[in-house]
């Protein structure tokens, strides 16, 4: 089944733009970025900003992010994916991402959501002159090394 994904949320001051490779079927139900509860998203960023995002209501959760001038998007505009998993993710189409110095021009660092996707993408980015990391997934299924995942979080969302 083809899924889409979101629209981007990127404003003119974006900064750090946290990349994740598709939307699950919970965020593409609710049409918001990291619904799914399982996922840590929202407590690991929360954490890095000193803000307490995963107890916060969507909308002020985009606007915190905001005023951290941090945005959101995905790798895919769409893909074929049965389930939420990235393994699972075949015939993706990327986003276009050659509009970000127009829309976002002070984006200094692009961040990927885990790196499954990320070692094949992230070259694209690097080559439009944009800095690039990696970031532990933010899945519930990646807690084994909560403690390392949480560091390297906040030490690439420094503003």
């Amino acid at each position: 089944m083809v899924k889409k994904g979101l629209e981007p949320i990127i404003h003119h001051d974006t900064e750090i733009l946290i990349l994740g490779s598709l939307p699950g079927e919970e965020s593409l139900r609710q049409q918001r970025y990291y619904a799914n509860k399982g996922n840590d998203f929202w407590k690991l960023t929360g954490d890095s900003i000193g803000e307490e995002l995963d107890k916060k209501e969507y909308p002020e959760k985009l606007r915190i992010l905001k005023e951290h001038k941090i945005g959101l998007w995905d790798i895919f505009r769409e893909a074929e994916r049965k389930g939420s998993g990235d393994s699972e993710i075949r015939y993706e189409v990327i986003n276009d991402f050659s509009m970000l110095k127009v829309i976002a021009p002070n984006i200094r660092k692009i961040l990927f959501n885990g790196k499954t996707r990320a070692g094949k993408y992230e070259y694209l980015l690097q080559e439009k002159g944009y800095d690039t990391a990696v970031l532990p997934s933010s899945s519930g299924a990646n807690r084994q090394n909560r403690i390392e995942r949480g560091k390297i979080w906040k030490q690439q969302l420094q503003c």
